[in-house]
């Protein structure tokens, strides 16, 4: 599969492999995948997740989890924001084990906590509960969110163009549902308008407009 120039091309064969060996292929499938990449990586700039926090942002985003000083004294340390967040969930140890800042976000799709770790490297055969810091290396960054995807019932709730299960399934809630959106129609958009396409995939587009099915609907 062909990745449009915004996605940084040290990624390409790494995604487009993934993405084939787990039948990302269909249009909706390849659009909504690399939408909610894109979106998890803030445009597929990192691929370790950033907890580099104001004490507005903490404020804002974890409510429940940080008291107003508390906000300033953790602010931009990444280490103890990520045990206080993630301790004693998806399988971590409390906070202060060392688990929630190990497990944190990394990878297409952010894989976060050690259950996961267990779970999809065991999936894809990488050891990433041991060595968690290869859920950041491209190849396997790009399997894991596509095998995580696919058991997901993700491919399927693109068939049926969910975008909003789709965003649950990813985000465990409905957090950045718009931007995943103008996330997929930039990939619609760059396909559709680019004849340097696979003949394959551009055929099967071409179809589906001809057919007058939406590739997405935000």
């Amino acid at each position: 599969m062909i990745l449009p120039d915004f996605v940084p091309a040290e990624y390409h064969q790494a995604l487009s492999d993934a993405m084939d060996l787990y039948e990302i292929d269909a249009p909706n499938r390849a659009f909504a995948f690399l939408a909610n990449c894109a979106h998890e990586t803030a445009g597929f700039a990192r691929l370790v997740e950033n907890l580099n926090y104001s004490p507005q942002r903490l404020a804002a985003v974890f409510p429940r989890r940080f008291t107003a000083a508390e906000t300033v004294d953790f602010a931009h340390d990444e280490r103890r924001i990520a045990e206080r967040i993630y301790g004693s969930r998806m399988g971590n140890g409390p906070e202060g084990s060392g688990d929630g800042f190990t497990y944190r976000g990394r990878g297409f799709l952010m894989l976060t906590g050690r259950n996961q770790y267990r779970y999809i490297g065991r999936h894809i055969g990488e050891p990433l509960e041991d060595q968690p810091d290869r859920a950041a290396q491209p190849n396997i960054a790009a399997l894991a969110a596509a095998d995580y995807w696919a058991s997901r019932g993700c491919n399927l709730m693109a068939d049926a163009e969910r975008w909003d299960a789709i965003t649950r399934a990813i985000n465990g809630g409905m957090n950045g549902h718009e931007d995943r959106l103008a996330w997929q129609a930039k990939f619609v958009n760059a396909w559709r308008y680019k004849p340097r396409l696979g003949a394959a995939l551009t055929t099967i587009i071409a179809a589906e407009l001809m057919a007058g099915r939406r590739v997405m609907n935000g």
